[in-house]
């Protein structure tokens, strides 16, 4: 038993640092078409929204407890909305990146997903967010949110194990593509909202309120991330 465990450690320590070969060029189009196919019809979008949901409520949830807040709940919810509550100062710079980590932090995972899958590391990639859902798991405080974690983590959990090299890889550049291509949506639903005289609460307003700053150069400032992540994330990931 002790001569396993020893021969295991460093396999698992060598695949996590190791690098892992990349897929072929069509498979990378493939995986952009299907997270094309998920994010542009309104019908199934409204399921997968759940999933930048989760990203973007972790994105809260993780800036809040570094900027020394504390993190005493998440919620998500059956119409994709969701509710991150911290304590602390409800003013300063730590609220302020609290609040605006929300819209950016899809696009910016994705981003740094790109990374990481064009320097190769893909099994990296897979357990890193399969740690970041099960950290955000024990928060949760709602059940239609724990479902919705424990199925994307099951997920990432049950390809990292039992997938070979190429669905794995696949894989990973469809998560990644989705979170660089649904990160653009929201930002523009919220525009619509706003424009109807509706998301009178919504994080550029909040943003608004802590700053003085404008609600609509906040709503600026998410299409810009979104925007540039996915026109840098999406060079890294064709390889251009």
């Amino acid at each position: 038993m002790d001569s396993n465990t020893t021969t295991a450690l460093p396999d698992l320590w060598d695949r996590l640092s190791g690098t892992q070969p990349g897929p072929d060029l069509w498979v990378v189009l493939a995986t952009l078409a299907a997270a094309l196919a998920v994010v542009a019809p309104h019908p199934v979008w409204r399921v997968a929204r759940n999933a930048i949901t989760i990203a973007h409520e972790g994105g809260h949830g993780l800036i809040a407890l570094v900027t020394g807040r504390k993190l005493t709940a998440i919620r998500l919810h059956s119409d994709t909305s969701g509710l991150t509550v911290s304590r602390g100062k409800p003013y300063g710079l730590g609220m302020i990146l609290t609040a605006a980590a929300g819209y950016t932090a899809p696009s910016l995972l994705g981003l740094g997903g790109a990374a990481l899958l064009a320097a190769g590391r893909i099994t990296l990639l897979l357990w890193a967010a399969t740690a970041l859902l099960l950290a955000m798991l024990v928060m949760i405080r709602n059940a239609y949110g724990v479902l919705t974690v424990v199925l994307t983590g099951g997920a990432f959990l049950l390809v990292s194990w039992l997938a070979g090299p190429q669905v794995q890889a696949a894989f990973a550049y469809a998560v990644v593509w989705f979170l660089l291509l649904g990160g653009v949506r929201p930002p523009f639903e919220l525009q619509a909202k706003r424009r109807r005289g509706g998301a009178g609460d919504s994080d550029a307003d909040q943003l608004s309120r802590l700053t003085h700053v404008p609600a609509g150069l906040w709503l600026f400032l998410f299409h810009a991330v979104s925007l540039c992540s996915l026109i840098g994330g999406g060079q890294w990931l064709l390889r251009l």
